[in-house]
């Protein structure tokens, strides 16, 4: 029963073993030939294969079913310096020969020297700290990781969600509107006058001579049914008819304001 057990072990952890080796060899070849148009996440894609390979070899290994196998010997029957098609063909021209000096590499049942001693080194180091003080570190290490993998978290959902807008504008939408309504409505700003201005501006002012003067750029709308010989003009300003000495014609409309009036009031 042991040994029916044993060989159907063997069996499941052959064909785990054969997946995997297939995967790292179309990483391989992807890293070695595909490198110019390999992209990140075909990486990534071949990283998880090989992690989710490694994690089912494991399993197969702690199974209840699957004896220890660190209690199987193994002892090579036969040593021959010549070549041998059937380890050619199991090892995939691997090793053409099982001889003495392959056996000890392969039947390894110890790291090598350089790593035994990195090892010590360390259980050495680990022997050293206090079981208070290696919890307190077990502790602050895991809190770490979980405040870091919560923050992952958030960052993929909200991406996922569309919650994250990568747009930088060189504006601010609400300082923009309240500059377009202050220059189209007069929005916002001040009623009050200066002191000392007050009534409307008389001829003899300072400014009234500019508002007057400025009156003559103002667009002349002809009368309506008037006559289509055109009138004389003088300065942009429309002459009256003959006839009619010192009326102004009804087309002109005056309206000199205070030159102290804020243009946005209302």
């Amino acid at each position: 029963r042991e040994e029916k057990q044993l060989e159907l072990s063997l069996e499941a952890l052959i064909s785990q073993v054969a997946d995997l080796k297939n995967s790292l060899v179309s990483f391989i070849y992807k890293l070695e030939n595909e490198y110019d148009r390999l992209t990140w996440p075909s990486v990534l894609d071949s990283f998880a294969l090989l992690s989710g390979q490694l994690n089912t070899l494991n399993k197969v290994l702690k199974h209840e079913k699957t004896p220890l196998m660190r209690n199987q010997v193994i002892i090579p029957l036969v040593l021959s310096p010549d070549r041998d098609e059937e380890i050619m063909r199991q090892t995939e021209g691997r090793v053409p020969v099982f001889s003495h000096e392959v056996v000890p590499d392969h039947l390894r049942t110890k790291p090598d020297p350089e790593v035994e001693e990195q090892e010590k080194q360390l259980i050495t180091d680990a022997t050293r700290i206090s079981a208070d003080a290696a919890q307190k570190q077990i502790q602050s290490l895991n809190k770490i990781c979980s405040n870091l993998l919560e923050k992952i978290s958030k960052e993929e959902r909200e991406s996922e969600s569309g919650g994250i807008t990568l747009e930088w504008r060189p504006f601010n939408p609400a300082d923009t509107n309240a500059l377009v309504a202050a220059v189209a409505f007069g929005k916002g700003l001040s009623n009050r006058r200066p002191p000392g201005s007050g009534g409307p501006v008389q001829a003899s002012q300072p400014g009234a001579s500019a508002i007057l003067a400025g009156a003559s750029g103002i667009q002349q709308v002809q009368m309506s049914g008037a006559s289509s010989q055109q009138q004389p003009m003088l300065g942009g300003v429309q002459m009256p008819q003959a006839g009619q000495p010192g009326k102004i014609p009804s087309g002109i409309k005056t309206n000199i304001k205070s030159a102290s009036m804020h243009p946005y009031q209302r």
